[in-house]
């Protein structure tokens, strides 16, 4: 389009030229054979032939200034011309590439001015460059959005992303994967990954993908973070460098551990009372002339085996519903205090065994708690009985109910033998047990405190407990008195 508008300048140019030279050439012409004719049919002397050709000479100096002026007249409507239709838009198009190229917005004013009544062909070119202009904006502008979309996404994310170009180097890197492997922007992908001894090749990840782990696990401090390597391309589907996605996996593997912990402590608890049950079977049936006596007492530790375990399950089954979600709750209204006096009186047949001293005592007006009855007598049953078992002959054990701004409470204190300081933090998981012997011999299953703990949180009630070892125990239950 640009060379045709060139052509034509070309050509006009020319043209004016030829004719111009083809006009003063006819003159000259003309003017020559004038002045010949004249000196052969008229008798002139040499003065007059001087004079004639002065006169001629004059004539023609004339014309060539006129058309002189013609000319410069012409080339100078030509060059407003060529400036209104060629050069103006032409720098209104230069001016707006220079405004894209610094990310300005153009002036679309400025460039729809170029048109004219005539369309040409530079206004074909500055609707051109306007179209593509817009269309260019609107993707850029569509780019930045899913650029700023996926920054903020990464920004956010609780899992690390690193992004390694073909060289090693970080060419992204988010907060996350910052805290977790505690790197900078300036490590290379080996000097990260040794720093963790982490076995891994970046060569092999991304030439020999389908043969290589993309996955590893490393402890960073006292986490597990596991570490998951994927390749990426260029746009001519080449090798451009790996991304590496980094979870704190730290929660999965405790909760993995505390599942097989707990996998094996039923099975040991259920181990001992089962070998028990199987050794006197085995003595009865192998052994017809044993003592009826003796007889009478292996039954009855086969019942007190065989009873526990029964506790054990109802125990397990009571926390699998709790945790399901398919234990019913029923909260109501009901009074605090009855509930944990009618309980304490039910106990004290217990207390009288050991010869301990229990008192109950009601502080203040206690108002109506809402709750699951069932359930918090369940909590009250399972402390005040925790209490009795570790409380020597002859001990103390004081219940204490009252009202702190919207909570009822329960302290129970006893002078048993306590906890100590390092299992404290301990006593809530399941059959953890702070005197394990004791326990047993008791029947305890190691379950209580799981199952208070459980039945507490699902009535947005809370138990707190402080104790000194050797000293005694102080037990905090707080149940709200509205609905919340």
């Amino acid at each position: 389009m640009l060379r045709s508008i060139q052509t034509k300048i070309v050509m006009i140019f020319m043209i004016l030229g030829i004719l111009i030279i083809t006009s003063l050439g006819v003159f000259f012409i003309y003017e020559i054979n004038s002045i010949n004719t004249a000196i052969t049919n008229e008798m002139m002397t040499i003065e007059d032939v001087k004079t004639l050709t002065l006169n001629q000479m004059n004539y023609a100096r004339n014309v060539i200034i006129f058309f002189s002026i013609i000319f410069v007249l012409a080339v100078f409507a030509l060059g407003i011309f060529i400036s209104k239709v060629i050069i103006k838009p032409i720098s209104r198009l230069v001016k707006s590439a220079e405004l894209i190229t610094k990310e300005e917005q153009a002036d679309n004013k400025l460039i729809s001015s170029a048109k004219t009544k005539r369309h040409n062909e530079i206004d074909d070119l500055v609707d051109t460059f306007s179209l593509m202009h817009t269309e260019l904006k609107e993707n850029l502008n569509e780019v930045t959005r899913q650029k700023n979309q996926i920054e903020t996404i990464l920004l956010h994310m609780t899992d690390g992303v690193i992004a390694f170009n073909i060289d090693g180097k970080i060419i992204h890197i988010n907060p996350a994967a910052k805290t977790f492997l505690n790197i900078d922007d300036n490590m290379t992908f080996e000097e990260i990954f040794e720093k963790f001894n982490v076995d891994i090749n970046m060569e092999k990840i991304i030439y020999l993908e389908n043969w290589t782990s993309s996955e590893k696990k490393v402890n960073v401090d006292d986490r597990a973070i596991n570490l998951f390597f994927a390749p990426f391309k260029n746009e001519n589907d080449r090798p451009a460098g790996v991304i590496v996605v980094i979870q704190d996996i730290t929660e999965h593997v405790k909760l993995d551990s505390m599942r097989k912990q707990f996998v094996a402590d039923v099975s040991h608890e259920l181990q001992t009372p089962i070998t028990t049950i199987i050794g006197y079977s085995e003595t009865l049936i192998d052994n017809n002339d044993i003592d009826k006596e003796l007889q009478i007492n292996f039954l009855n530790r086969i019942f007190s085996e065989a009873n526990r375990m029964s506790h054990l399950v109802k125990d397990l089954l009571t926390l699998s519903r709790y945790d399901t979600a398919k234990m019913k709750i029923e909260k109501k209204e009901f009074d605090l205090g009855e509930l944990v006096k009618y309980t304490f009186e039910g106990l004290k047949l217990e207390m009288d065994k050991k010869k301990q001293t229990g008192e109950c005592f009601v502080t203040a007006d206690v108002p109506m708690v809402y709750a699951d009855k069932s359930g918090i007598e369940r909590v009250i049953i399972n402390i005040l009985t925790n209490a009795i078992k570790y409380t020597n002959e002859g001990g103390t054990i004081k219940v204490y109910i009252g009202c702190v701004y919207n909570d009822a409470y329960i302290k129970v204190i006893d002078n048993g033998i306590g906890i100590k300081k390092e299992d404290l933090d301990k006593i809530f998981e399941r059959f953890y047990r702070v005197d394990k012997a004791r326990t047993r011999e008791m029947g305890g299953t190691g379950l209580g405190l799981s199952i208070a703990k459980e039945i507490l949180d699902k009535n947005d009630s809370r138990i707190d407990i402080k104790s000194e070892f050797g000293k005694g125990t102080e037990v905090v239950i707080r149940i709200p008195t509205k609905k919340v």
